[in-house]
């Protein structure tokens, strides 16, 4: 029988996080990060790391394992979580997913493909193309030819965007169609896979909180002491949610109150873009409330004990 991992999943904002922590508090487990921002150093508040004080002495992989001058891709990241899982199963313990990021959870549990190599000119290209129409430009191109790859990547994300479409040109066929002939890196594992899912309404009320006590907890000062430490604006942390409005207000672009908004009103497109992606992966056990809830965490409890019930018959 294969060994079981689980894997907490959903939109921004929902309490992933907490419910992680309580599965793995009950049933003896480590998390492992399941967030494409959380692997750098240094990017705290802006990605709402659980302080390690807040833990409960539960152990956490693939957390502030890369500079934020590097580069880290999905692939990479299957090959990580791949080999965590098998650390945890080894100790005796359940291995907890946890995170947001789809498109690392789906490189894991269906693998990705390699590709074709790069080709500078066609980069070049594009890379004019967006100089001149801007970056969103090339976001609504991938939305005609690949609508799966533009709700997994962000508007700004030139790097991302312009692989997608290297791709598609280069082979005729959008990133997507290559994953379907993939394989996980962990065949040997069976994932119990939870969605988290909440109102629209409630998902604007706790991103608009979450965003006053990230500024409150020193947000702007994170991203000051970032940046005199030598870690250039060009870093890719900075480019994600929450770290590039702010930047821009740091720059003048708006004033706090209005980043604010912004950064509350892009989460909750961020959120949208989120829950249509989990909802098209297969086998997910939806819960309607917050993952902190103790009736979420009861029914949680009561369908993994069920599953690992099944498995001792």
């Amino acid at each position: 029988m294969k060994p079981l991992a689980v894997a907490v999943l959903g939109p921004t904002a929902t309490g992933k996080s907490a419910l992680a922590l309580a599965i793995a508090a009950r049933h003896d487990g480590e998390i492992i990060n399941c967030d494409s921002t959380a692997v750098y150093r240094g990017f705290d508040i802006g990605t709402d790391k659980i302080a390690a004080a807040d833990r409960r002495g539960i152990p956490h992989h693939l957390i502030d394992i890369v500079d934020p001058e590097d580069e880290y891709t999905a692939a990479q990241y299957a090959r990580d979580a791949a080999a965590a899982i098998r650390d945890v199963h080894a100790r005796g313990k359940l291995p907890i997913l946890a995170g947001g990021t789809g498109f690392y959870f789906r490189a894991l549990t269906r693998g990705l493909f390699p590709g074709p190599g790069r080709d500078a000119a066609l980069r070049a290209r594009l890379e004019a193309i967006a100089a001149r129409r801007d970056v969103t430009f090339l976001h609504r191109m991938l939305g005609k030819i690949d609508p799966e790859s533009a709700l997994r990547i962000l508007p700004r994300d030139l790097k991302r965007l312009v692989r997608a479409l290297e791709v598609f040109f280069l082979t005729g066929r959008p990133l997507t169609a290559h994953f379907a002939a993939t394989v996980s890196p962990i065949p040997d594992v069976e994932v119990l896979a939870i969605g988290l899912r909440l109102p629209a309404a409630l998902i604007s009320d706790r991103v608009t909180r979450r965003v006053d006590e990230q500024f409150e907890r020193g947000l702007l000062d994170e991203i000051r002491t970032l940046l005199a430490r030598g870690i250039p604006e060009t870093a890719r942390p900075f480019g994600g949610l929450v770290y590039r409005q702010a930047m821009e207000h740091l720059h003048g672009v708006r004033d706090e109150r209005a980043t604010r908004a912004l950064i509350a009103l892009e989460n909750r497109r961020y959120a949208r873009r989120q829950l249509i992606w989990f909802r098209k992966e297969p086998n997910l056990s939806w819960f309607d409330g917050p993952g902190e809830s103790p009736t979420t965490i009861a029914a949680v409890h009561h369908l993994i004990a069920e599953r690992l019930q099944e498995r001792e018959r």
